[in-house]
């Protein structure tokens, strides 16, 4: 599967990395100068890629971009609507070249709508989605990592589309556009809410759900030592398990999706965390199904025995990061190779489109490449 992207940030380079991971050959297209800074990120997103470095405001540019692109089965791209079509790379002349070509679209706000052409961030797309609201104390909502419209409403979604469309072009010889808008798939992402709402069992105010951190037995308790473990026992069974070892009696307390015994029960459960140190609590709760977890930092993720026994972080090219996902019983992918420096692979991309040694010459020349 060969895939083409044109250099960007955040949801689309992570798109590729993902296709990369998956054995996908994915040539980069990058500026020749300027642009977005390794340091970044990109030196983990952009790993398993060969990369290109090409101006793409010059014709010949243009044309080279258009060149792999007829030999591509994927394109993607992160640019504001028409953007790409200014530069001459956009679907309708990509798929001019290459009928069965899956042209992949990642922007914050879609290719239409009246918020298309403004610019936004992960937190304005979630906050739109109605993502953001429900996050947070009851006072204010809170500022997530940029996970959920950025990675998983974007980039992931973007992947499960264009892989989809794929299918689609293989079957019917046509290929399309996948317009992934990360407020679309942030919307997607709080499906479960919604029908939540439609069944009357999740309430709009902010920490009065049982995934919102409104329930004891869903939530976060500091330790001895100022670090937190996280309590996610929502089955009666595994509750019974967590007061069990902790000593709880939960004898006279309401059912447990009773509000009304909410604040007992986890005045108690604050009570008897703070009691000893997070790992001392990690190493209780090691076995069994209490659903009773350290809060550990992203370097101490790295280091804990069940990530470390399922090998779920890997160092490429002396960066720790997390290993490809998921895993396959038949086509088993080696480790990732690093990320390429901007245009490494000019040359060799160039002679695999047929150009020569003089052609190849004469475009650095120009500065159509580097």
């Amino acid at each position: 599967m060969a895939v083409v992207e044109l250099a960007g940030l955040g949801p689309g380079p992570f798109a590729g990395m993902v296709l990369a991971d998956l054995g996908a050959d994915v040539t980069l297209i990058e500026r020749p100068s300027g642009g977005v800074d390794y340091a970044a990120g990109q030196a983990i997103l952009n790993r398993g890629k060969r990369s290109i470095a090409v101006d793409l405001k010059t014709p010949q540019g243009a044309e080279v971009a258009l060149g792999l692109a007829e030999e591509a089965d994927i394109l993607i791209e992160g640019f504001r609507p028409g953007v790409a079509e200014r530069l001459g790379v956009g679907p309708d002349a990509c798929l001019g070249r290459n009928p069965r070509l899956v042209y992949g679209r990642i922007t914050g706000w879609g290719q239409e709508g009246p918020l298309s052409h403004t610019a936004g961030h992960d937190i304005n797309y979630i906050a739109i989605a109605g993502a953001l609201h429900p996050i947070g104390p009851p006072e204010r909502p809170s500022v997530p990592l940029n996970l959920i419209a950025d990675y998983g409403g974007g980039g992931m979604l973007l992947v499960t589309g264009v892989l989809a469309a794929l299918v689609s072009a293989r079957t019917t010889g046509e290929g399309q556009v996948v317009d992934a808008a990360m407020v679309d798939g942030t919307a997607l992402l709080t499906a479960i809410m919604h029908a939540g709402l439609a069944g009357g069992w999740w309430q709009t105010q902010r920490r009065s759900n049982f995934l919102d951190g409104a329930a004891p037995f869903y939530d976060v308790y500091e330790t001895s030592d100022g670090r937190h473990v996280a309590v996610g026992c929502l089955e009666e069974k595994f509750l019974e398990e967590m007061c069990s070892r902790l000593g709880v009696d939960r004898r006279g307390l309401p059912h447990r999706f009773d509000p009304s015994g909410w604040p007992e029960l986890r005045r108690r459960l604050a009570e008897i965390f703070r009691t000893k140190t997070r790992d001392e609590w990690a190493e209780q709760f090691a076995d069994g199904d209490a659903c009773v977890s350290p809060v550990l930092s992203l370097t101490e993720a790295t280091r804990h025995p069940h990530t470390r026994a399922r090998s779920t972080f890997v160092e490429v090219g002396g960066w720790t990061q997390p290993a490809p996902a998921p895993r396959f019983s038949e086509t088993v992918a080696g480790p990732p190779s690093p990320a390429p420096t901007r245009g490494e692979h000019t040359n060799e991309i160039l002679a695999d489109l047929g150009l020569s040694p003089a052609q190849i010459d004469k475009l650095r020349d120009e500065g159509v490449v580097v």
